[in-house]
């Protein structure tokens, strides 16, 4: 992601720590750089207010790209100016401090301290400082004019608009509407034999499994698939649990038991509650989906499993990006899931972009759309999160400005970047700077709590 739009923000508001230093702003009364600083952090609270509506523009407008870039370093220039001002009033300070301690420091006690900065080196600072300050007024004034060119609204709620354009991964229900569900017919039935078909006698649950990568669709190719009829119609019992990252024995099965039991229990230890799953699921064939598992540990898995026993015919299916996982798990069928066809992936993004199920009336727009779809690698994800991005724009040179824009810059042509991207633009600031240092330690990694606090 840009360096600008992750720390821009949050480095403003250290800006505007720094200009409220009282030794700074004691140095610069006696400088006469007072009045200069004052100008500064009132035109960056002009700055600030449009940050949220620049961050959503920053997508599709190229002009409001090369702003961003260009307050980032002015931003720098500022800050080391600042920073150039506080040592400048530490060294003063130590040199007092350092006087007052001699004897004949004693005479200047009886003279203001005011007075005591005049000498030839300190009137050159000031002179210096000054000329500086003026460069950079000068430039802020040209990033505020430009904030006006712009358009940039003040104070954009974010939240409304990333309530529609964000999803929330961490969990998922079982229904879809399948009308808006494009290109995976073939998928479909190749794993709906998978589910129905091949009953073995001495083996009471098999499990299938969806592997791909994120946003490629496993979950919503596994909810058309639970909510077929011909699926509801095998099963006895069908259940459907979202996983995620943390894979807890306990709340897996107590979420699996509840569904199946259809009221919720309490249970004081994973044994009792074990022995109660097992007998609701013994002799039934049941279609078990766990969604959006990472657990790498086997322990855990044949621990959950142990209680998963059916009638012959049963099915776990599982959704992974892992084939790791699936391996642990003892898949018996592995399904490996691809990227839309060009055809598909180009309809999807015109549903999602023009509420249209191809650019058949929008021949302008279908050129940019053929290079989003390419740029995306075909990835449904991605082009869902584009297609709203665009929804309420079609103006040609939106689309242009998307397709050149630099939220392709860091992909390896997956198509998952761009999603991520946009996901990350459509946080609060205080998240964005949260998420940023967050994404400096890898997966896995246990950190101190005091560390990144500290951060």
């Amino acid at each position: 992601m840009a360096v600008a739009e992750i720390f821009l923000a949050a480095f403003i508001t250290v800006l505007f720590e720094k200009l409220s230093s009282a030794d700074l702003i004691k140095l610069a009364r006696s400088e006469g750089l007072i009045s200069q600083l004052n100008k500064w952090n009132n035109t960056l609270l002009q700055i600030q207010a449009v940050l949220a509506d620049a961050a959503q523009k920053h997508i599709t407008d190229r002009a409001v790209q090369l702003w961003v870039n260009k307050l980032q370093d002015l931003a720098y220039d500022i800050d080391d100016v600042l920073d150039d001002l506080a040592t400048e009033a530490m060294r003063r300070k130590l040199n007092q401090e350092s006087n007052a301690g001699t004897m004949t420091s004693k005479v200047l006690k009886i003279i203001p301290i005011c007075c005591t900065n005049f000498s030839p080196t300190n009137i050159m600072y000031g002179q210096q400082m000054s000329s500086k300050l003026d460069e950079i007024t000068s430039k802020l004034n040209d990033i505020v004019d430009q904030k006006n060119h712009l358009g940039l609204n003040m104070n954009v709620n974010v939240n409304v608009e990333r309530s529609h354009i964000t999803e929330k991964w961490s969990e998922q229900t079982s229904l879809v509407d399948e009308s808006k569900i494009m290109g995976r017919e073939g998928d479909k039935e190749a794993l709906l034999g998978k589910l129905l078909g091949n009953e073995s006698c001495d083996q009471n649950v098999s499990i299938v499994s969806i592997i791909g990568m994120g946003g490629i669709g496993k979950t919503t190719l596994a909810k058309i698939l639970y909510n077929e009829e011909k699926v509801k119609d095998h099963f006895a019992l069908r259940t459907w649990v979202c996983v995620s990252q943390e894979f807890d024995v306990f709340n897996i099965s107590k979420t699996i038991f509840q569904a199946v039991n259809g009221k919720n229990e309490e249970f004081a230890d994973l044994n009792l509650l074990h022995e109660a799953l097992k007998e609701k699921l013994l002799n039934k064939r049941f279609l078990l989906v766990i969604d959006d598992v990472w657990n790498e540990d086997q322990s855990k898995w044949e621990l959950l499993q142990c209680a998963l026993v059916g009638a012959p015919g049963s099915k776990i299916m599982v959704t992974t990006r892992n084939t790791k996982v699936a391996s642990l798990m003892d898949t018996d069928v592995a399904y490996h899931l691809e990227v839309l066809s060009t055809e598909d992936a180009l309809s999807l993004f015109a549903q999602h972009a023009l509420g249209e199920k191809s650019f058949e009336n929008h021949p302008t727009l279908k050129l940019h759309g053929e290079g989003i779809v390419k740029k995306c690698g075909r990835l449904p994800l991605a082009l869902k999160t584009l297609g709203r991005v665009l929804k309420t724009n079609r103006s040609g040179d939106e689309w242009e400005n998307l397709l050149n824009s630099e939220i392709w810059d860091i992909q390896d042509g997956r198509g998952i970047f761009p999603a991520l991207r946009l996901s990350y633009y459509h946080l609060p600031p205080h998240l964005k700077q949260l998420f940023a240092y967050c994404s400096l330690f890898p997966k896995d990694y246990v950190f101190d709590k005091n560390r990144l606090v500290l951060m």
